[in-house]
């Protein structure tokens, strides 16, 4: 390989490497101005059924909706240590630029389907909701 292939190369490489860690830190930064923090308990969280049923119905909401911004759907990982609690079965970590938006997002059709769809499925429902501070 000539020394002009090799740098072709090596830019090639680099400029993939840096639009591959640029769209990696777009879809993981977090919003700031206004978070939505949601848990949720089953009444059977040992179903599959039900599991299946609340994250399809969820992402499907999630995808349609015009104000949340950042969307994270998790789960409960083993608790480790006695201060973490891994009672619940399904977290959703949502931001928003402002609660105004978070407001209109409880109104959306999509919002009031996916309540529809799933509420029969838990038995408790908290919800944390914080506005960012200057830093």
């Amino acid at each position: 390989m000539n020394m002009k292939t090799k740098i072709i190369t090596l830019l090639f490489i680099g400029t993939v490497a840096f639009v591959a860690k640029a769209q990696k830190t777009k879809e993981t930064t977090f919003d700031h101005g206004f978070a939505h923090v949601v848990y949720f308990w089953f009444k059977n969280p040992d179903s599959q059924t039900d599991r299946a049923t609340f994250e399809a119905s969820l992402t499907k909401f999630l995808n349609s909706s015009q104000y949340a911004k950042t969307k994270f759907i998790g789960k409960p990982p083993k608790a480790v240590r006695e201060v973490v609690d891994d009672s619940f079965t399904y977290s959703l970590v949502l931001s928003f630029d402002s609660a105004e938006d978070q407001a209109a997002y409880q109104k959306e059709p999509s919002h009031m389907v996916f309540i529809e769809e799933c509420e029969d499925l838990w038995k408790k429902v908290i919800v944390y909701d914080s506005e960012g501070i200057d830093q």
